[in-house]
């Protein structure tokens, strides 16, 4: 019996030393609008200003969660934490996602009080500082940008195809990326088009005196707000739940593996996250009778690493036993005799049933 394991536990937060500096610029910009916001909005007395100004309190918590949990998960495992601290980032970006959530059930009810009985608003205030918001937040975006490893086209490095792309979050050798920082940035970017509606709405009540446009702003924040909540509380779940990466198809990979050379079967063949952009499997493979085990396993892991960005993996690999020595189960040898309690399907060459 052979088991091995790929000790490849990379980055995981990718956050580096220049990364955070730009994360920091962008927080810090943030923190500082924000403060003029509140004024301005309680001023004005414009819900749409205030709710921009809440949505960016958890914008800078969201980066200072970035800041914070990268440093947790660089930390070197110890005691009892095998992988170190490398989850505190998912713990965050579901804090994220939650926050999102309650913040935005909060401003619709306020928003459909404002709608039914409204209130006065000074609409030249709400214009000027929702084109300033639109700003700052823009100059954000692109810190966080920079910070990220955003692609060309605008698109997360999140490795979810798998044809010479792995799921590590590895796209043509660039890093893995932290759904955390997609967190963030999906903070700031979501902000960006409330800005953009509340200023809509100030430039309305400005021409027309229809205060309501305020509390329709709002909704609008709300409804991108849910959004970008809903989908951190998503990809957060399943990494904790010990879903595969999205995209990926555990039987597909089992299938593959069969197919290799001199691979008789697969069983017990498990795909998870340890992290975002760390995607781990462990597997039972059987290898033909006196074929070289040690080889059809390294076969294995570089295979694992190439396609599907699985740089994690840990096999046991055993020799099948003759067909004369047991009986066979359907198909072939009786996972049962290796495996204590196998989970899930057995995996075998095509051509046998």
């Amino acid at each position: 019996m052979v088991t091995a394991d790929r000790h490849d536990h990379g980055p995981a937060s990718g956050v580096s030393g220049s990364d955070a500096r730009w994360l920091s610029g962008a927080l810090a910009l943030i923190l500082a609008f924000m403060v003029g916001e509140v004024v301005a909005g309680l001023a004005a007395h414009s819900l749409a200003l205030i709710s921009d100004a809440a949505h960016m309190l958890t914008d800078a918590a969201s980066i200072a969660l970035v800041l914070i949990t990268a440093r947790l998960a660089a930390r070197p495992p110890t005691g009892g934490y095998t992988y170190g601290l490398k989850r505190t980032e998912i713990m965050s970006a579901q804090a994220n996602g939650i926050t999102l959530v309650l913040l935005a059930a909060w401003l619709c009810y306020t928003a459909i009080r404002r709608l039914l009985s409204p209130h006065p608003v000074a609409g030249g205030t709400v214009l000027v500082v929702a084109l300033v918001g639109v700003a700052v937040n823009v100059a954000a975006t692109l810190l966080i940008a920079r910070a990220s490893g955003r692609g060309p086209g605008g698109h997360w490095h999140s490795g979810r195809g798998h044809s010479g792309r792995g799921h590590s979050g590895r796209d043509g050798g660039g890093p893995a990326q932290s759904l955390n920082v997609a967190g963030a940035f999906k903070h700031i970017l979501t902000d960006l088009y409330a800005f953009a509606a509340t200023a809509v709405a100030g430039l309305i009540i400005v021409l027309t005196g229809f205060v309501r446009a305020d509390a329709i702003a709002t909704l609008i924040v709300v409804v991108l707000m849910l959004h970008a909540g809903a989908g951190l509380i998503r990809d957060s779940g399943r990494i904790f739940l010990e879903a595969a990466p999205a995209g990926l198809d555990p039987a597909e990979v089992g299938a593959a593996m069969a197919a290799r050379r001199n691979v008789t079967e697969v069983h017990d063949l498990h795909i998870w996250e340890i992290t975002s952009g760390l995607p781990a499997a462990s597997a039972h493979v059987l290898v033909a009778p006196g074929e070289d085990c040690h080889a059809v396993r390294a076969d294995l892991e570089a295979f694992l690493g190439s396609q599907y960005g699985i740089t994690h993996a840990t096999l046991q690999v055993d020799h099948a036993a003759l067909r004369g020595d047991h009986p066979p189960g359907p198909g072939g040898p009786d996972p049962a005799q290796h495996c204590d309690d196998a989970h899930g399907p057995a995996y075998r060459p095509a051509g046998q049933s």
